[in-house]
């Protein structure tokens, strides 16, 4: 398995994806945003960071990027796409998953480990966590707080997309939410920073089933 880290101007989480790639057994390529091919790549990952500066707003100048084309191809041939913190923003900008983000409750920047829930673990970003775990990943982030509309919400709620909430909610995001899926599974947008959750010694190890689960997930699709 291959995964494509994107890389844009302000990016800076692009390594510890990278990082998280290989710790999972898997190949990884940085991949910049001016590219037109994700040819040969078996999945991506969109990092966070401040993406050409958060200019108009999180995540929406990345959204006409040259390469997004590709990975909205890769997202509708079922192929893994997970988006951490401006990288779900991205996500939500290019409409691959629903709702927005929007400037935290308090209107300020927070940065600190984050206990939260796993709700569902039947994704492919999950599968290898128990239902109702608990989690620490580290947030960083002053735009985290998701919103959707009433209707949006109870589809979220329906087809089982929310996957992850917060125990102690850092931004007013709706219901907690902090990770969802699409409806068909393979594009997850979360805030919270599983790449940052790699070793004990960080503080946390949290993080490693996450990309554990997704390359699981895709050797059982390609056996």
């Amino acid at each position: 398995m291959k995964f494509a880290v994107l890389r844009f101007p302000g990016s800076n989480c692009d390594r510890d994806m990278f990082n998280a790639a290989i710790k999972a057994g898997v190949q990884a390529e940085y991949v910049d945003y001016r590219e037109t091919s994700l040819a040969g790549f078996d999945g991506v990952l969109i990092p966070g960071g401040f993406s050409f500066g958060d200019y108009l707003r999180s995540g929406a100048v990345a959204a006409v990027a040259p390469i997004i084309n590709e990975v909205k191809r890769l997202a509708n041939e079922g192929k893994p796409v997970l988006g951490v913190c401006n990288g779900f923003q991205i996500l939500t900008e290019i409409g691959l998953l629903p709702g927005a983000l929007l400037h935290n409750n308090s209107h300020l920047f927070v940065s600190r480990n984050e206990s939260l829930t796993i709700v569902n673990n039947e994704t492919p970003f999950t599968q290898l966590y128990d239902k109702g775990e608990t989690v620490v990943y580290p947030v960083a982030h002053g735009e985290g707080h998701y919103y959707c509309t009433d209707e949006i919400y109870d589809a979220l709620v329906k087809n089982n997309q929310i996957i992850l909430k917060y125990q102690d909610n850092p931004n007013g995001s709706h219901d907690d939410i902090a990770g969802i899926v699409n409806e068909q599974g393979n594009v997850c947008g979360m805030m919270p920073h599983p790449e940052r959750a790699l070793e004990q010694i960080l503080g946390t190890d949290s993080g490693v089933k996450l990309f554990e689960s997704m390359v699981k997930s895709w050797r059982e699709q390609n056996a």
